[in-house]
This record gives structure tokens, sequence and C-alpha cells, in this order.
């Protein structure tokens, strides 16, 4: 049976991956160098071929990105340092009334041949006040429409 590689050194991504297959995937804690790059897709293709030279089996990774319109798309494919950095409060601090904003997610995948990026997108806004003690990132600040 095909094993997939999922290289994240984060278990909860880990766990929540693994309840929505059924194919067998094996987290990989490898750590490897996150570009600067202005699409979250650059960053994706760059990190998997990386991940891919070090592992040689089938393998995938997630990033993701939260893009507030008021901030002409920042933090976007800065998330990770923003939210490092600033955390939820610091952007909190940085958005006024427009409060519109969106999730991008970039999964690659490599199976040696060409990366294959599956990109998904989430619009909401941001809230006011930090919400709720679950999720990671900035999940406590951003309200997912619907």
């Amino acid at each position: 049976m095909l094993m997939v590689y999922f290289i994240t050194s984060n278990t909860h991504k880990f766990q929540e991956v693994q309840k929505m297959t059924s194919l067998p995937i094996l987290q990989v804690s490898l750590e490897y160098p996150e570009i600067q790059a202005d699409t979250l897709e650059a960053v994706a293709r760059y990190g998997i071929t990386y991940c891919y030279e070090r592992v040689k089996e089938p393998c995938f990774l997630e990033d993701s990105g939260l893009f507030i319109n008021a901030l002409s798309g920042f933090p976007g494919p800065y998330s990770r340092y923003v939210f490092e950095t600033l955390g939820c409060e610091g952007i909190l601090q940085l958005v006024s009334e427009e409060r519109e904003a969106h999730f991008e997610s970039v999964i690659a995948y490599t199976d040696g041949s060409e990366a294959k990026l599956f990109i998904g997108r989430i619009d909401g806004m941001i809230s006011r006040t930090q919400k709720g003690e679950k999720g990671f990132g900035f999940d406590p600040i951003f309200i997912p429409e619907g």
C-alpha cells in the first residue's frame, strides 16, 4: 500500500488531516526554508521540492495565509511570521472598520514528478476580539462566512 508523507511539525494539523482521509499518511517533522515570496503557491512549490529531495517518497505539505482586504492582502504569505511576531492582538490593532478577509490554503504534493498544487479559499471577516480557546494561528480572530 502506498504511504504518503505529510511534511509538518504541527501535530494538531496532522491529526486534522488524518481524520479527513482514509489514505495511510505518516507525519514527517522536517524543517524546510520558507522562502519570502508574494504567493502561497510559490512558497508551497519551493517547500515541497525541497522536502522531496530529502525524503525521496511521495509527500505533501500545506501552507496557508490570512489575507485582509483593508491591509491590501497583508499578511498573506507572511502569515506565519506575522503571527509569531504580532499575534492575533497585533492584527486586531491594525484593522479598523473594513474587516473583510479570507483564508487561503495551498496543498502541494509530489511523487518526484512536477509538484501539484491544490488551492482552497474561505471568505469571512476579522472579529473585533479574540474568540474561543481552540484552533491555531489566526483562528480566534477569523469568522468564516455562513
